[in-house]
């Protein structure tokens, strides 16, 4: 048995989606990993001083070290704890996790070097990623897919009478919110009864944006606050299209659930996407920003049905490879490591 300390944001709040380590954690506790966490504080200061403080006491009882890495403030972080584990002569795991990470290699290139180059390997959930890592000069990268659990996504048939869109992220301006908006408005002024639902929680204070804008353009949206995985999934029953609307993104698991699910996913073309998403073959994707090529995708996938529906089976058929069962004995072959 191998004893982990999963770093990383592990916050239940109203204004915060569940992390990936939500996902990955317990699927190590249950391949026989004893997983430990930190940090669940919602401070800022707080959290770090837990990080490492859990980091420090940990030392003896633990074997090794797997940090989620982001691009924006949380990479400081990344970098902290990963200083400390080498002070402690604890391996470490940089879990790469921001779509914007590739710009926080140019712009931080010191602190990239001492978090990445001295890691025992740096996990990639997305082959985009990794490609611009190793351009970087960083070779020790390792792909693993972000993981789900295929039984928890059941597909159901969808009907193609008119768009009825799906939005599951959280509310921050990096995921450009406000196109979605844009989109459905632009939808309706074609002459398409289309609705559109968003779920996530409001992070950086872009909700209160988007419900103005579509106050602004007299379109009614729905907005659902946080949901558990268990009551989106319930949702998007009653959705034909999922719009992925980011300016950055790496390998989002919300569109790959989408794509679980058999929602046809019409995404920007950003960051990972163009890496999971094949253009015209498991789903569409268009310029970032512009509303007016995402509502041409969308009208699209209503037009062709027959295609709409192959791009679905395909999607599905493309993200079992992303189940668990397959996904676990990558990771057991880079913890179960005997240099570890």
């Amino acid at each position: 048995m191998k004893n982990v300390l999963y770093v990383g944001n592990h916050l239940q709040n109203s204004q915060t989606n569940l992390s990936y380590s939500a996902v990955l954690g317990p699927l190590l506790e249950q391949s026989g990993y004893e997983v430990r966490y930190t940090s669940n504080k919602t401070n800022k200061v707080l959290r770090l001083w837990d990080m490492l403080w859990t980091t420090f006491i940990s030392r003896t009882k633990t074997d090794l070290v797997l940090i989620d890495t982001y691009s924006t403030q949380n990479f400081y972080y990344a970098v902290l704890v990963s200083q400390l584990c080498r002070l402690l002569k604890l391996p470490y795991i940089p879990i790469l996790h921001g779509g914007n990470l590739p710009n926080r290699l140019e712009n931080s290139p010191k602190l990239s070097k001492r978090l990445f180059k001295n890691a025992y390997a740096n996990v990639s959930p997305s082959l985009y990623l990794k490609e611009r890592f190793e351009k970087a000069g960083y070779q020790n990268v390792v792909f693993i897919p972000n993981t789900i659990s295929l039984e928890n996504y059941l597909q159901h048939v969808k009907t193609y009478d008119t768009p009825r869109l799906l939005w599951v992220r959280s509310f921050s301006e990096i995921y450009n919110p406000t196109l979605a908006v844009m989109v459905l408005h632009e939808l309706r002024q074609r002459g398409y009864d289309a609705t559109l639902c968003m779920v996530g929680p409001d992070s950086d204070g872009s909700l209160a944006e988007v419900k103005a804008l579509a106050e602004r353009l007299s379109v009614s949206v729905m907005f659902t606050g946080k949901l558990t995985k268990a009551e989106w999934i319930a949702l998007s029953v009653d959705y034909n299209v999922f719009i992925n609307t980011t300016n950055f993104d790496n390998m989002p698991v919300s569109v790959i659930e989408a794509m679980a699910l058999g929602l046809p996913v019409v995404s920007t073309n950003v960051g990972g996407m163009p890496y999971l998403i094949e253009d015209g073959l498991d789903g569409l994707l268009v310029a970032p920003s512009d509303k007016m090529t995402m509502a041409d995708a969308i009208c699209t996938a209503f037009e062709d049905v027959d295609r709409t529906e192959a791009m679905v089976v395909k999607a599905r058929y493309k993200v079992e490879s992303f189940d668990w069962s397959r996904v676990k004995g990558l990771w057991e072959a880079m913890l179960g490591s005997d240099e570890l």
